[in-house]
């Protein structure tokens, strides 16, 4: 029985630790590739399609794009909101200033490197209880 719970604690160790790496890593890539978001004050316009938001870049552009339904959840009846927009690109924005895929992701693998060095901790314990 002590050889079956060794070889578990061992497997939750090593897939802990190397699943969480490449997580990690797979993160960070997503992270430097998300670029750079600046806050921006947009303006809530109803249009024939839907509303939409429009603000100016820091080029002094106009830039707009459609609310989803979720967006329009959040946002409500508010006539101005503050979002965030691409540097260096037109008419792309979102809600939140980092991407919710990133902050998936690197939660993830921050709960796989946990488990890790939870398996790794009780795996010392039980060689020291043993001896």
């Amino acid at each position: 029985m002590d050889a079956a719970i060794d070889a578990v604690v061992e497997i939750f160790t090593w897939v802990g630790f190397g699943a969480g790496a490449l997580l990690a890593g797979i993160a960070l890539v997503a992270y430097l590739l998300d670029g750079t978001w600046v806050p921006v004050r947009a303006v809530v316009e109803p249009t024939e399609h839907g509303k939409v938001v429009r603000w100016f870049d820091e080029d002094g552009g106009v830039n707009e794009a459609p609310l989803t339904h979720e967006q329009l959840h959040i946002i409500g009846d508010a006539g101005m909101y503050d979002i965030y927009s691409r540097r260096g690109w037109h008419n792309r924005m979102r809600l939140t200033h980092h991407s919710p895929l990133v902050r998936a992701i690197s939660l993830l693998a921050a709960g796989l490197l946990a488990l890790g060095l939870v398996a790794l901790i009780v795996s010392y314990v039980l060689l020291f209880s043993r001896g």
